[in-house]
């Protein structure tokens, strides 16, 4: 008899290409998502995947019982939205994402008032550098910094963030004050990988100093902040991190970076769930309260740590 989670894990393969990724998704080990994997060819008495050098790739049957499964599961998780949307308590899991920073510095700190007010709601915070699905039931809320490509989302923009440049001060006594009219010779700079939220203050970055030496990528903010402390280079951080960091000088720059929006998103299906709804309007309320410091005053000069050039 098929069962329904010997194909689940079979989706999770055939997506992720790999045993490794594929049970980091599930939250079970690889010997696991490879023993139902072998329970669902042995059940259908078909090879549904090859194993490559590039990893696992279906075969005809494969992408036949792939394409079929996707329905099912696409049947699935509408019927479970739609009776989770019937549920009127405010009581049970909501999963949120967003990026770490973020989750560090701007969310996990509110979610004592959301309990104190709701103890039976229960947080599951995920901070992932890449967008988890809510149609797939990865998070019930994402918080994000750019317009998502998944479909039947509904996206509100609650706040945005202010973003500056940022070097160590024995960064600086080392190579000086970085000019920008020369595109920054000597100097090195710390971006954020292509597929991040923060390309844009990135591409301003390079921009800005064209003739710069980039020696370090990555997709965490709060890497990039640290890196840039300990004198590693010029980085492009938010100001709500770079302002506290003791071991920074946001520096004085001919334009200012590009700030960026925070936008939140539900599914359509789940947004008048009362728990995500509650959750919902916490995460907004905190983020509009946090605008001062989201947001600061650029022109403010009381309010900066900033070295004329």
């Amino acid at each position: 008899m098929l069962d329904w989670d010997d194909l689940r894990f079979f989706l999770a393969l055939a997506r992720h290409g790999s045993l490794s990724a594929a049970a980091k998704v599930l939250h079970v080990s690889q010997s696991t998502v490879g023993r139902r994997l072998n329970t669902l060819e042995a059940t259908l008495a078909v090879r549904l995947l090859n194993r490559t050098p590039e990893g696992y790739v279906p075969t005809l049957a494969g992408e036949e019982v792939r394409e079929r499964a996707e329905r099912l599961e696409a049947e699935t998780l509408a019927l479970e939205r739609d009776v989770t949307g019937r549920d009127t308590r405010l009581r049970g899991l909501v999963r949120v994402t967003c990026a770490e920073t973020m989750a560090a510095h701007l969310l996990a700190p509110s979610f004592a008032g959301l309990h104190a007010l709701h103890p039976d709601i229960m947080i599951e915070l995920i901070p992932n550098p890449r967008e988890l699905s809510l149609a797939m039931r990865e998070a019930d809320i994402s918080v994000r910094m750019r317009q998502p490509e998944q479909h039947d989302l509904v996206v509100r923009r609650i706040g945005g963030i202010a973003f500056g440049l940022y070097a160590a001060p024995d960064y600086l006594a080392a190579h000086g004050g970085p000019d920008f009219d020369d595109g920054c010779p000597d100097h090195h700079l710390i971006t954020q990988l292509e597929d991040s939220q923060e390309m844009t203050q990135s591409a301003w970055l390079t921009e800005m100093a064209p003739r710069a030496q980039v020696v370090l990528q990555t997709s965490s903010h709060e890497a990039a902040v640290l890196a840039s402390a300990n004198g590693g280079g010029l980085a492009c951080l938010a100001r709500f991190r770079g302002d506290e960091e003791s071991r920074l000088i946001r520096l004085n720059v001919p334009t200012e970076p590009p700030s960026a929006d925070i936008l939140l998103l539900v599914h359509k299906d789940n947004r008048d769930t009362p728990r995500i709804r509650v959750v919902l309007s916490h995460i907004t309320d905190s983020i509009r309260a946090l605008s001062h410091k989201l947001q600061p005053l650029m022109a403010d000069a009381d309010d900066v740590r900033a070295v004329n050039q």
